[in-house]
């Protein structure tokens, strides 16, 4: 497969996973801020931007749901935002056009064609209802229309990067803000988890139970563990051939701190829950590059959208 046809794919399921988890994302602190009057909107608009590595305003300049909204939700130029994440994947998907079917190009082409439309301020919730609901039938064609070779390797690759790396700025969310962020029962709802939460631990667990849940389980997808593995099995699918001696270095990053969470006990992560959740933004973060090294090497500049610096 061609390069160029492989980092498209790998970016469509990233981007997608971007958008659909900085839905979640936001849905969860835009509603606490609008049923907690009391709640320092600034601080904690403040510390979403800086979870989702976005520059804040100076400190003499307040920052509310809005400006978090332009930045995160509504900004169409940043593949950072929902919009623009939105955007790039479709445009990722007109450049690997003869591989995508076309039921999934016709997928990406129609939610970048409904887009505006949806962008309505005054009601996000609906905006992030929509681009869940999106981001659902994409992961369902994708699912049902796509041989397991090597087009859905690179694309579920992205996905489960994309969705370790959220599923930990998410924790980060709730470890930094403490009593005043979101409940674990909040969090997991906007994940998906609560009813499988609920069915796996029969309706009774302590908030450490739920953590986990997140964290550790081998068995829920959207959980930290659960996409590192994912990652690390698309990566043996595309190279099932490896050397006698070690692996390459994205299946190093990846298994180094998918290992590291495994292997010891879940309190001594929540201990410090902001640290070990940085180590696993940095590790997806050094697999894409080394996936960018390994497979889509180029010494041109690219003239489509990828990562954003």
């Amino acid at each position: 497969m061609l390069s160029r046809i492989a980092e498209s794919l790998f970016w469509i399921g990233r981007y997608v996973e971007r958008a659909d988890d900085t839905a979640r994302l936001l849905d969860v602190h835009v509603q606490i801020l609008l049923e907690d009057p009391w709640a320092e909107e600034d601080a904690a608009c403040r510390s979403l931007l800086s979870v989702m590595d976005r520059p804040a305003p100076p400190p003499d300049v307040d920052v509310g749901r809005e400006h978090v909204l332009d930045v995160l939700a509504y900004d169409r130029f940043s593949p950072s935002a929902i919009a623009g994440a939105l955007v790039a994947a479709r445009e990722n998907a007109r450049r690997a056009r003869e591989i995508v079917s076309t039921e999934l190009w016709e997928c990406l082409n129609a939610t970048w064609n409904q887009l505006p439309t949806h962008m309505r301020p005054t009601r996000p919730h609906d905006y992030f209802t929509w681009v869940r609901e999106r981001a659902a039938i994409v992961a369902g064609i994708m699912d049902g229309t796509t041989s397991r070779d090597e087009t859905w390797s690179f694309m579920v690759l992205g996905r489960s990067i994309e969705r370790a790396d959220m599923t930990a700025r998410l924790l980060t969310t709730r470890a930094l803000a403490g009593s005043a962020g979101p409940g674990w029962t909040t969090l997991l709802r906007s994940c998906g988890a609560h009813e499988a939460f609920l069915r796996t631990y029969r309706g009774t667990a302590p908030d450490e139970r739920a953590a986990g849940f997140l964290l550790l389980d081998r068995l829920f997808p959207r959980s930290i563990v659960s996409a590192l593995n994912q990652a690390e099995a698309c990566l043996t699918a595309l190279e099932p051939v490896a050397d006698r001696v070690g692996v390459d270095d994205a299946r190093r990053h990846l298994g180094h701190v998918r290992s590291n969470l495994e292997y010891r006990p879940l309190m001594e992560i929540l201990d410090d829950l902001p640290r070990e959740m940085e180590l696993v933004q940095r590790a997806c973060s050094a697999a894409s590059d080394s996936v960018r090294g390994r497979y889509f090497p180029t010494g041109a500049e690219l003239t489509w959208v990828g990562e954003a610096l």
